[in-house]
């Protein structure tokens, strides 16, 4: 330690800064904004469910609030029959451009098949899981979801979820069959067709 360390540290009066330098409002504790992006435990820091900025924004908690699943207000049916609409007229698309008869006159209806079909497997799997001998598991309020469905984590809630889906899903599929075969979508289909085509 140099001379001139010594001199400070062996000093016993305390540094003095000029009072206008010096900001009373903050206070030891005061993080200011700080504090909104805190990691902080949501309920049991066992659990390992932490709320942070991305699942517990506000941007996060109004789009998984609003999906059908987490929905307010609504039957388990009619949440099922909203998956499933959107499942089955998402799966349409890949099923008919990349499907084994994408370049036959049948990819329409090849592609309408196959989404009916994986919406079926889908249901199985969905009937696998309320199978008997345990009950659907209920989901805890989190960070995320404050208030998840509680008609739907029963037997019943669970099994018309079940056949919403089932109906919702083989619909969506009809329905982006029935968009497809009627719209002019003559002098597109040949382009898009060739990109997985071509090498």
């Amino acid at each position: 330690m140099s001379d001139f360390q010594k001199s400070f540290s062996e000093s016993t009066s305390s540094i003095k800064f000029d009072e206008k330098y010096i900001d009373n409002s903050v206070q030891p504790n005061d993080i200011g904004v700080a504090e909104q992006w805190a990691v902080k435990t949501v309920a049991d820091p066992c659990v390992g469910n932490l709320a942070t900025p991305v699942n517990s924004g506000y941007f996060t908690k109004a789009f998984i609030n609003n999906l059908p699943f987490y929905r307010e207000g609504i039957s388990p049916n009619f949440r099922g029959l909203e998956t499933g609409a959107a499942f089955g007229y998402l799966l349409y698309g890949p099923f008919t451009m990349t499907g084994p008869l994408r370049n036959s006159e049948f990819a329409l209806t090849a592609g309408l098949l196959a989404a009916i079909g994986a919406v079926h497997i889908l249901t199985a799997l969905l009937v696998l899981y309320n199978a008997p001998g345990k009950a659907p598991n209920v989901q805890p309020p989190d960070a995320t979801v404050n208030n998840p469905p509680k008609d739907l984590f029963t037997r019943a809630g669970w099994a018309d979820f079940t056949s919403g889906f089932w109906l919702g899903g083989c619909g969506g599929s009809v329905f982006a069959w029935l968009l497809v075969g009627t719209l002019h979508l003559d002098t597109i289909m040949p382009i898009i067709k060739n990109i997985w085509t071509a090498g």
